[in-house]
């Protein structure tokens, strides 16, 4: 069956010495393997895009729970900015790698695919590529099947004098249930709800002091390694290019 699908390629494999399988994260059917014939070779009309983090409509003859096969490549936006940028081929890696893990776990893969490409596109805008992985790894959260309270105590349902978000409770702290737990920036605190909630496609820029920033995306790497049990070989990468 002939089928036109979106997606973008999350990782790509050998096979042989012409051809490649391709995986594909496409709107349509999740993770898809499709077989790329012959697109290892130089005058190959493929070979130019079946390269991992090709964007496009990709035209293959769709076999379910099989390989399909890819016939062309039709690229939606080839993400110049990301791919000309080391720092941004890293984040948008790591993001990939998350994505691939987060759809193994879920059957929602359309609204997971709506907002991997969002936060893609924001990411080769070159807006801040730490505050849209944090981002991102917020809005997986519920597909992972964890809960982070921003809405009210985690352990009285106060919504009211709220006083820092804690790892080990799941969420928010207010006043009467504080006890001694570590205390966040009031300013990262509502930035955390904000990034829960807010709407990717709407996104046109962050100025976020660097300070919070990190404050931030520490909470959110200790409660991935507390709740998620995910671990992403890139992101070690990731932070060591931060270091550089």
């Amino acid at each position: 069956m002939i089928e036109s699908v979106e997606g973008i390629i999350l990782s790509e494999i050998s096979y042989g010495e012409t051809s490649k399988i391709i995986n594909v994260f496409t709107k349509e059917y999740g993770m898809i393997g499709i077989m790329a014939k012959g697109a290892k070779q130089v005058k190959s009309k493929l070979r130019a895009f079946t390269n991992r983090f090709a964007y496009g409509r990709f035209l293959i003859n769709y076999k379910e729970n099989k390989l399909s096969i890819l016939n062309s490549v039709d690229i939606i936006d080839p993400l110049k900015n990301i791919h000309n940028d080391l720092t941004l081929i890293s984040y948008l890696t790591y993001i990939a790698d998350l994505t691939e893990q987060v759809v193994k776990q879920t059957s929602e893969y359309e609204e997971i695919y709506n907002l991997f490409i969002n936060i893609i596109l924001k990411l080769n805008e070159k807006l801040d590529p730490m505050i849209l992985t944090n981002i991102i790894e917020l809005k997986y959260l519920p597909y992972l099947g964890v809960r982070l309270n921003v809405d009210s105590c985690s352990l009285c349902g106060s919504k009211t004098d709220i006083v820092t978000i804690d790892v080990s409770s799941g969420g928010y702290i207010c006043k009467n249930c504080y006890n001694n737990q570590p205390i966040m920036s009031q300013k990262a605190i509502k930035l955390i709800r904000l990034y829960y909630y807010v709407e990717i496609k709407s996104i046109s820029n962050f100025k976020i002091d660097n300070s919070t920033k990190e404050e931030i995306n520490s909470f959110i790497n200790t409660f991935y390694d507390d709740y998620t049990g995910i671990y992403i070989h890139s992101k070690k990468f990731l932070k060591n290019i931060l270091e550089i």
